[in-house]
């Protein structure tokens, strides 16, 4: 399927490796010009070159962290001042229990995963109505309709991210302009691998055993695989997307039980 994206500037945020740099891939393959961002800067040139051999696309890369107003700056120079399409996505908060979250975990959780994506989508929302052309995806988690114990401030943050810029979707609905979310449960990502690991570690258990469990809670029996991730996104970036705006679509294998 022609996405119609071709030739479309895309600002990937925290794209250098899991999800993100499932998304930019996706989009690449699209025909877009993919702006990356990850802090390390030898991990980035390694995704873009990888990208760029694979897609043969323009892929240009910013080094920095995306709650940096000047790392915020630079991304929307890459894209030549006019970003036709946000992926907005940025690390999540740690796993902590509630007893053991302070004051400044909670402001940080905010800063990050709620304050920063919406700066971001203040930065390019106006240009996107000037062209008559816009399409913000927000990366949040599938812990926003299911909360997932221990991962308090982020469920928050993404939770209220969701409801301001979901208003805002239907106020820029009628330029072509969209905002999306977008809700992953378990990929098999090196952040997912990672938790399995110390699960391990602190059970006791293999680490065979303990993916093992975790696929077999899921109705699909299996995580998830970047690259579906990606063209979920890259299709909701797409010139075919424009009927679908204000939505979340929570992508978990049917983990989720509820029918809303």
């Amino acid at each position: 399927m022609d996405l119609g994206i071709a030739g479309r500037r895309a600002v990937v945020c925290a794209s250098s490796a899991g999800l993100g740099r499932a998304c930019a891939t996706e989009l690449a393959r699209a025909g877009a010009i993919v702006i990356l961002n990850g802090r390390r800067a030898d991990a980035l040139e390694a995704t873009a070159r990888d990208i760029r051999d694979e897609t043969g696309a323009d892929v240009r890369t910013v080094v920095g962290s995306v709650a940096d107003l000047d790392v915020q700056e630079a991304l929307v120079a890459a894209a030549d001042g006019a970003v036709d399409i946000l992926v907005n996505n940025n690390g999540g908060p740690p796993f902590r229990a509630f007893t053991d979250v302070d004051d400044d975990d909670i402001r940080a959780g905010v800063e990050n995963n709620m304050v920063t994506p919406i700066a971001l989508a203040r930065r390019v929302l106006g240009g996107m109505v000037e062209r008559r052309f816009g399409r913000i995806v927000n990366i949040t988690s599938a812990s926003v309709k299911m909360p997932i114990a221990g991962l308090d401030v982020s469920s928050g943050a993404r939770a209220g991210l969701t409801g301001f810029l979901a208003g805002v979707a239907r106020d820029v609905a009628h330029a072509n302009v969209t905002i999306n979310f977008l809700l992953p449960g378990s990929f098999d990502t090196d952040r997912l691998q990672s938790g399995q690991s110390l699960t391990a570690e602190a059970s006791g258990r293999s680490i065979d055993e303990v993916r093992g469990t975790a696929a077999a809670s899921i109705p699909t029996k299996r995580f998830g695989e970047p690259d579906e991730f990606g063209a979920a996104c890259a299709f909701l970036a797409s010139d075919r997307a424009g009927y679908i705006t204000g939505q979340s679509l929570l992508i978990d294998g049917g983990a989720y039980r509820g029918i809303l």
